[in-house]
C-alpha cells in the first residue's frame, strides 16, 4: 500500500488527518503527517520525514502531500523525491486526500494521478441555491 506523508506549515496536516479519519470513518495506517513551523531547522525536517518514509514504505513507495509550493513543507518535500519511490504534491486540500486515500492500495503513479485529479475536481464554484416552494 502506497504510504502518504502530509507535509504542512504547523498543524494543517493534522486537520486534514482528522478529517479524513471522521469521513473515511477507519483507521489511516499508510497516513502520517508532518508538521513544519518557521523556527524549524529544515536539514531536521528532512531528517524526521526520511525517517518517516522509511516506517510507511512497504515496497509500493510514499507520497509526499505538501501545501503551498515554494514554502519550506514543499521545499523540505521536493528534496526528498526519488522518481518511482517517493513522489510529492503541492496544493494539497481534502478531497485530494480522501481520493488518494481511496486508491491508496493501486500502484504509486496510479495515486499520484488520483490525487491531482481528486485535488482538482474538488474545487468547484458554488451557486446560491434557490427556493423550491
Amino acid at each position: 500500500m502506497v504510504g502518504i506523508i502530509i507535509v504542512t506549515h504547523v498543524s494543517l496536516g493534522e486537520a486534514l488527518v482528522l478529517c479524513a479519519q471522521h469521513i473515511m470513518a477507519r483507521d489511516l495506517p499508510n497516513l502520517l503527517q508532518l508538521p513544519v513551523s518557521k523556527a524549524d531547522d529544515p536539514d531536521e525536517v528532512v531528517r524526521r520525514a526520511c525517517q518517516m518514509i522509511s516506517d510507511l514504505d512497504d515496497g509500493s513507495g510514499v507520497l509526499l502531500l505538501t501545501d503551498i509550493y515554494g514554502g519550506t513543507p514543499s521545499n523540505v518535500a521536493q528534496r526528498l523525491v526519488e522518481a518511482g519511490k517517493v513522489e510529492a504534491i503541492a496544493g494539497v486540500n481534502l478531497p485530494m486526500l480522501v481520493r488518494t486515500l481511496s486508491y491508496s492500495h493501486q500502484t504509486l503513479d496510479v495515486v499520484v494521478s488520483k490525487a491531482i485529479t481528486g485535488g482538482l475536481e474538488g474545487v468547484l464554484y458554488m451557486l446560491p441555491t434557490t427556493d423550491q416552494e
